[in-house]
């Protein structure tokens, strides 16, 4: 009886919390994923038309360029914050006199308002009045790049933005796993006449595992989220070249009203994230040590 009586307060105390996750959470995925089927907008419609959306977006060229765009944007940031983070990480976990200053300097522009940063970034890389053209200018450069105005600099600008401001977040990620690395079997290493490079190779990679595989999922979620630079420095352009995924989703729900597109967009983002940490769980399971 009194079991009893203790189940119903829980039940009583959970509703609140059961009711905003079903409101909120459930219910939208649940209902955007039949508007995807639908070419529902604000304006009207609601029309059933099957796989329509979605087969609009692999064979429409906005549609493929803003996939490729993604995936070439995941192919150079998910390396490249891995490489700089982990760079950091080293240079910074041997405990010199101003490192603590240096990790606060370095993860600052993680903490920092992403707008803030990134138009401070749209103005160096201005075409006429950038401190980036105006320097090439004073070397030489007689024509510098457009850098936000051309689609062939676009896309490489963005991704260059995001690594810079990223990059002190992963870097704290792999000083939390290198806290982790034995050091007597680092020392041994050293002992039978490893020089560094074979101790990081042989030892501290290895062991690093963990952490690597951690650091590589988020950076592939991550890499295929990217807003909020996209949408202060280029807004997408030119003509969607630096356009990806998650900025696209954005413009047809908000920009164009059409529902049922930018829902059949979201659901293939959700696939792509999906698979992403399938494929990053059988590689874990087969490759880190745990």
């Amino acid at each position: 009886m009194l079991d009893r009586e203790y189940r119903r307060v829980a039940y009583f105390l959970i509703l609140p919390a059961l009711t905003g996750l079903v409101l909120f959470r459930l219910y939208p995925i649940i209902a955007s994923f039949f508007i995807s089927f639908t070419d529902w907008n604000v304006f009207g419609g609601g029309d059933w038309i099957g796989l329509e959306n979605y087969v609009e977006i692999f064979s429409s060229k906005e549609g493929r360029l803003v996939l490729m765009n993604t995936a070439l944007f995941t192919v150079i940031y998910v390396p490249g914050i891995f490489i700089i983070g982990l760079a950091l990480a080293l240079a910074l976990n041997s405990g010199f006199r101003w490192s603590a200053g240096m990790r606060a300097l370095y993860f600052l522009p993680y903490i920092t308002s992403t707008v803030a940063v990134t138009l401070t970034w749209r103005w160096i890389f201005s075409t006429r009045f950038g401190l980036l053209n105006n320097l090439l200018l004073d070397l030489g450069v007689s024509d510098p790049p457009a850098w936000l105005g051309d689609p062939t600099w676009s896309l490489f600008t963005v991704v260059f933005v995001a690594v810079w401001r990223d990059s002190g977040f992963f870097m704290i990620l792999f000083l939390a796993g290198l806290q982790t690395v034995d050091q007597q079997l680092v020392e041994s290493a050293r002992v039978d006449g490893a020089n560094r490079w074979q101790v990081f190779r042989h030892v501290t990679l290895p062991l690093l595992a963990p952490t690597s595989f951690f650091v590589l999922l988020i950076a592939m979620v991550r890499s295929t989220q990217t807003f909020e630079i996209t949408y202060a420095l280029t807004g997408g352009g030119p003509n969607q070249s630096s356009t990806t995924l998650a900025f696209y989703i954005y413009q047809n729900a908000f920009v164009h009203f059409d529902m049922g597109y930018a829902a059949a967009l979201a659901y293939i983002l959700c696939i792509v994230i999906g698979g992403l940490t399938l494929v990053h769980h059988r590689l874990r399971r087969k490759w880190a040590y745990v």
